[in-house]
């Protein structure tokens, strides 16, 4: 089991007072495995695991106590035989009807500590999550990193070579399941086509009582397809059009929207750098994990370029940075990352195989004045920087611990 010490270190200084924990991201990011590790690490502190109420409620044992009133009578029942502190760990919360009113009255009711996941961006958003208003701390958790999946298959395969994991990465991605299937492709890739379906079935489908599943499909296809290119509703409802399939723009929209919710894709919106504005039009989109990509669209070592955009960009998020894509005067900088009082530039190529490429690619900078970090990524191990603009090998990148 991978310690994920990036989140622990996040979710340390909150375990043991008030504030409820939520953990949320795609299904089977590895939330269920933070809330074990979080409870090893409170057993070596000397809690004893006789304090623990572990509740999944996609688990049909506990399909009875999927409402709030039932929920709040089980755990009551329970808490009155612990003797100190309880620590309240439920999984896939949102399956249990008004959830927030019990877990909120397990808050005030109790001396407790609690723990939460979910797979919908939505957990707390609407009427109920008043409940929880500034009472809780949230944490998003993504597939596996380059540095995660490089430290569990080499736990599978010790002898095997940094170059080569990454093009395993490259093709399969970072679900922490796949280590169980030893990395093999076709048993990984029947796991990940069966976890798109869950996705799409469970919490957006299901959710959000969509209807035309066929156009939903089609439009996850064409976001597949076209990762990290700009994106317009309109421009693919006139695509749509051309297929003979009538979908209007906000109905694409809408079902863009149910797929970000379930964290199955991510919106990076452009910013006009010289006017400091977010500009209303053409955002991108990144999914969660590129091996799902491989494995239901297909494709990513002939799109590698779009694929390491996509790595870079999730690892980017994964971080804490807040990024948007840089327009300056006609020029295009892929990621301007903000996070706290740091910020930096990233230009993501695939090789700098020509003088004209390279140009582009530095060029990208030349009217962004400041004194930020700039990069420029590729797969070129050659160290190409020049004029205070930084070339890193994109492995590399992924790999560090800092980049300012």
């Amino acid at each position: 089991m991978i310690k994920r010490e990036a989140y622990m270190s996040r979710i340390r200084p909150f375990i043991g007072n008030e504030l409820i924990k939520v953990l949320t991201g795609i299904r089977r990011s590895g939330k269920s495995v933070m809330l074990d590790l979080i409870q090893d690490e409170l057993i070596a502190k000397g809690i004893s695991g006789a304090q623990f109420i572990k509740l999944n409620f996609e688990d049909m044992n506990n399909m009875r106590l999927c409402t709030a009133e039932a929920l709040h009578k089980e755990v009551t029942q329970r808490i009155s035989n612990i003797k100190g502190k309880a620590y309240l760990f439920f999984d896939e919360i949102q399956e249990v009807l008004e959830w927030e009113k019990c877990v909120n009255s397990f808050r005030v009711e109790f001396d407790c500590d609690i723990y939460i996941t979910g797979s919908n961006a939505k957990l707390l958003s609407g009427e109920l999550a008043t409940y929880l208003a500034g009472r809780y701390v949230e944490f998003i958790i993504y597939p596996f990193s380059f540095g995660e999946f490089l430290e569990l298959y080499t736990s599978v395969y010790p002898k095997a070579q940094k170059q080569e994991v990454f093009i395993k990465y490259l093709t399969l991605g970072g679900m922490p399941y796949l280590g169980n299937l030893r990395y093999e492709d076709t048993p990984s890739h029947i796991y990940l086509q069966d976890l798109f379906n869950s996705v799409v079935l469970k919490d957006i489908v299901k959710r959000n009582k969509v209807r035309d599943v066929d156009l939903l499909e089609r439009i996850i296809a064409y976001v597949f397809g076209g990762v990290g290119t700009t994106f317009s509703a309109a421009s693919v409802s006139k695509y749509f059009k051309n297929e003979n399939r009538v979908a209007a723009p906000e109905t694409i929209m809408n079902y863009i929207n149910y797929c970000m919710d379930a964290f199955l894709f991510y919106q990076v919106r452009r910013q006009d750098l010289q006017g400091k504005k977010l500009l209303a039009v053409n955002e991108k989109y990144y999914v969660a994990d590129h091996g799902i990509r491989e494995a239901v669209f297909g494709g990513n070592k002939k799109d590698v370029n779009l694929i390491l955009e996509n790595i870079v960009c999730m690892e980017l998020l994964r971080r804490g940075y807040k990024i948007t894509v840089g327009k300056a005067k006609t020029k295009e900088i892929d990621f301007v990352c903000e996070k706290k009082n740091e910020k930096l530039y990233v230009q993501v190529s695939y090789l700098l195989a020509s003088e004209e490429t390279v140009r582009r690619e530095f060029g990208a900078y030349e009217s962004i004045r400041d004194n930020f970090p700039k990069y420029v990524l590729s797969l070129d191990d050659l160290d190409m920087s020049r004029e205070g603009i930084k070339h890193k090998n994109i492995r590399d990148f992924l790999l560090a611990s800092d980049w300012n």
